[in-house]
């Protein structure tokens, strides 16, 4: 594992804008209002030619023994206890407070390097919180501005005492088809709030790395964790509850869905959780469509299947009603689970496996053409304002979704239901079930096009 290094802090101060100065990325939510970072997130850093871990933290708080405000604080200190340094920052505008305090005494406790950041140092007012901040006892204070890019220099000068130098590789390295196999997944789990997300991915962990509880809202950030399950590897992305557009009013809740809705774009498969007592509502459809149109693989979960009472004939009414409700990824796997008691999470990961294989799925062209002569004469295209539609041939462009395009004689006159017709058939025949399959329209060019007409 590289060298890694926690930032800690009160709320506020700025260690989520650090991190994603650090990462290069905006992959921490930020606002103004304090308590935005609930779960640790890790990253891959870059400082000039220093390569490290970045953990984000929860700003330092506390509470009583089994609140959300304590388990937060839980979070931070597995944090600290597996960096090899630590970042405290303070906010150099306002200052020292009691609370700078207390957690730089902790932060001492740990006994690990630590290196003293005052953000927010731009400017007069930045400069005097800075000089403050030699109470501490926490040496030289590095003055930044985490915003704005500010102190960096400084900063690298520090942080390469701690960590050595990464020698840059003279020849790229091309990945081969075992790496690529080797890879992990990339995975979404999403859903509406309190369906279940983070108790689901806390199980296969075998530890309460997310943050749960009953009051839905909980998570925040997208957070990624990687897990190996029977020798495969996968990244998890927990994300955000998503609710109707509607009845999203805090600007922290809207961050938290755009946080979620690209980490479904950056995903390769993605499960959709639903609770078994309150499954395919609107929201979850809607969710489901929006899967579809990203092109990714769509694996349906229902969770908290052991509240439900044992009927016969429970899981075929599962797939019934899947297709009825989803039929732009008829076939898509559904899995009955129980996040918190462990049920069904061999079938959910062997789900994800196979939807894997089948969204990464290229069709022989001979087996494309033999099913594609089959389909136009068993339903042929219909003819369009009194003349025949001419479809010429298909072919595969791309995986990831499977990806087709057929060419034809008038591509805007073919209606969407015999589109809809090759999909399903294709799907039966090529067993893709619950993929996205995506057929483009291209008009076969007329070689006798330029050619004029000869005067008579």
């Amino acid at each position: 594992m590289s060298f890694t290094i926690a930032i800690i802090g009160r709320p506020n101060v700025g260690k989520s804008t650090l991190f994603n100065r650090l990462v290069g990325q905006k992959l921490a939510l930020v606002d103004d209002m304090p308590g935005v970072t609930r779960d640790r997130r890790e990253g891959e850093a870059k400082l000039h030619d220093l390569s490290f871990t970045i953990i984000d933290t929860a700003g330092l708080d506390e509470g009583p023994k089994g609140s959300l405000t304590a388990r937060i604080q839980e979070q931070t200190e597995t944090a600290i206890a597996l960096a090899d340094a630590l970042f405290f920052v303070i906010d150099a505008r306002i200052g020292l407070t009691p609370a700078d305090r207390a957690f730089a005494d902790f932060a001492r406790r740990a006994d690990k390097p630590v290196l003293l950041l005052a953000n927010k140092s731009e400017g007069k007012h930045g400069e005097l919180g800075a000089m403050e901040s030699y109470a501490l006892g926490l040496g030289d204070p590095i003055q930044i501005s985490a915003e704005h890019g500010e102190g960096m220099g400084e900063l690298y000068d520090a942080v390469s005492k701690l960590v050595p130098p990464t020698e840059d590789e003279d020849e790229e390295h091309e990945e081969t088809d075992e790496e690529r196999a080797a890879r992990p997944i990339r995975v979404a789990i999403v859903g509406r709030p309190n369906a279940g997300k983070s108790t689901l991915i806390n199980h296969l962990l075998g530890e309460e790395r997310l943050l749960t509880s009953p009051e839905a809202g909980t998570t925040r950030d997208s957070i990624a964790v990687e897990i190996e399950y029977k020798g495969r590897g996968f990244r998890i992305f927990d994300t955000a509850g998503l609710r109707r557009r509607s009845r999203i009013e805090e600007k922290l809740e809207k961050l938290s869905v755009a946080d979620a809705l690209r980490a479904v774009r950056f995903a390769e498969v993605v499960v959709l959780m639903m609770d078994a007592q309150n499954r395919f509502e609107e929201q979850d459809l809607r969710i489901a469509d929006l899967i579809e149109r990203e092109g990714r693989a769509l694996v349906i979960a229902v969770n908290k299947w052991d509240l439900m009472e044992a009927q016969p004939g429970q899981i075929a009414g599962l797939r019934r009603d899947a297709d009825h409700w989803l039929p732009q990824v008829a076939g898509a796997p559904i899995v009955a689970v129980s996040g918190l008691m462990g049920e069904g999470i061999d079938r959910l990961m062997q789900a994800i496996v196979q939807s894997y294989a089948v969204w990464n799925r290229r069709v022989p062209t001979a087996a494309l053409n033999r099913w594609f002569e089959g389909a136009i004469a068993n339903n042929p295209p219909p003819a369009v304002s009194g003349r025949r539609l001419k479809l010429n041939y298909i072919t595969q462009t791309k995986a990831r979704p499977p990806s087709f395009v057929l060419f034809c004689s008038r591509a805007d006159a073919i209606p969407q239901s015999y589109l809809r017709y090759l999909v399903n058939s294709m799907r039966e025949t090529f067993e893709l079930p619950g993929t996205p399959v995506r057929i483009t329209l291209r008009e076969k060019a007329n070689p006798f096009a330029h050619k004029r007409k000869r005067p008579n």
